[in-house]
C-alpha cells in the first residue's frame, strides 16, 4: 500500500483523524500519506510518531473542498499547517476561475503556496479535472499549476460529481512529460478497487516506466482502494471494517 494515501472529508473529527491515522499502518506496511485540514495536522503527526510511523507523511490539504477562497485565507492556511508540523501541502486550485476564463487567479495562488513550500515541503495541486471535463482545459490547469511551482499535480478532491477519468489522466501525464517528468501524479476521487487501481498505474508505467512507480512519483487517493486492497489478500477482518 506504499502508493496509497487517505484522503478527507470536510466533517472530520479528531476521533477519526486519529483512526485514520491508526489504520495507516497496516499488516503489510504503511500508507505514503494521511490528508487532513491544516487544523488536524498537529493531532495527525503526534498520532503518527507515537506510532513509530515516522515515515507516513502529513499533506494538509487547503483550499477545500470547492477551491473557492481568496489567495490570503488559502496562504494563511498553508503558513498555519507548515507550523503545525505539515510534511506536504494539497492546495485545491481555483478551477472555477479557470472556468471562467481567467487563469490568473490559479497561477497566482499556486505560485503563492509554492513560494511558502519551497525548500521546506513538497506542494500538490488538486485541479478537479471532473469539473474541468474539456481536455484543453485540463491541460491548461496542469501547465499552470507546473509552472506556478506544484511538485504533484493531482485530478480530484473527490467531492465532485465526476471523478478521475482515463482522459484527464492522459493529459496530465502527457503535461508531466512536456516538462521532463520532473512533477509527480497523484490519482484520487473514485478510485475503490484493486482493477481501477492497476489501470491508472499502468497508464502511468506506460507513459514513464518503472523508475516511477514509487510514492515519489505517483500515488492513488482512498481509503476504500486500501480496504479492496486488503480484503483481497484476506487481511481485511483482521485490520477493521472502515471508519
Amino acid at each position: 500500500p506504499g502508493a496509497v494515501q487517505f484522503a478527507l472529508n470536510a466533517d472530520d473529527t479528531e476521533q477519526r483523524i486519529v483512526g485514520i491515522c491508526q489504520r495507516a499502518w497496516t499488516p503489510v506496511g504503511q500508507v505514503a500519506a494521511v490528508c487532513v485540514q491544516p487544523r488536524f495536522v498537529c493531532l495527525a503527526r503526534t498520532t503518527l510518531d507515537r506510532m513509530q510511523a515516522h515515515d507516513i507523511k502529513v499533506v494538509a490539504i487547503v483550499n477545500f473542498p470547492h477551491g473557492s477562497s481568496n489567495i490570503q485565507s488559502v496562504t494563511s492556511q498553508v503558513r498555519a499547517a507548515l507550523l503545525s508540523g505539515a510534511d506536504e501541502i494539497d492546495v485545491v486550485y481555483p478551477f472555477r476561475a479557470l472556468l471562467g476564463g481567467d487563469q490568473q487567479p490559479g497561477l497566482e495562488m499556486i505560485s503563492a503556496c509554492s513560494s511558502l513550500c519551497a525548500g521546506r515541503v513538497k506542494l500538490t495541486a488538486t485541479l478537479e479535472t471532473g469539473d474541468l471535463r474539456d481536455s484543453q482545459m485540463i491541460l491548461n490547469a496542469c501547465r499552470d499549476a507546473i509552472v506556478s511551482g506544484a511538485d504533484f499535480i493531482k485530478t480530484s478532491t473527490g467531492k465532485s460529481a465526476t471523478h478521475v477519468t482515463p482522459q484527464a489522466a492522459r493529459v496530465m501525464l502527457e503535461s508531466i512529460a512536456d516538462v521532463g517528468g520532473q512533477v509527480g501524479l497523484k490519482v484520487a476521487g473514485g478510485i475503490r478497487t484493486f482493477d481501477e487501481a492497476r489501470f491508472y498505474m499502468m497508464l502511468t508505467h506506460a507513459r514513464f516506466g518503472r523508475q516511477w512507480m514509487n510514492a515519489g512519483r505517483v500515488r492513488l487517493g482512498g481509503s476504500s482502494l486500501l480496504d479492496d486492497l486488503l480484503a483481497r489478500l484476506g487481511l481485511y477482518e483482521s485490520y477493521g471494517n472502515g471508519f
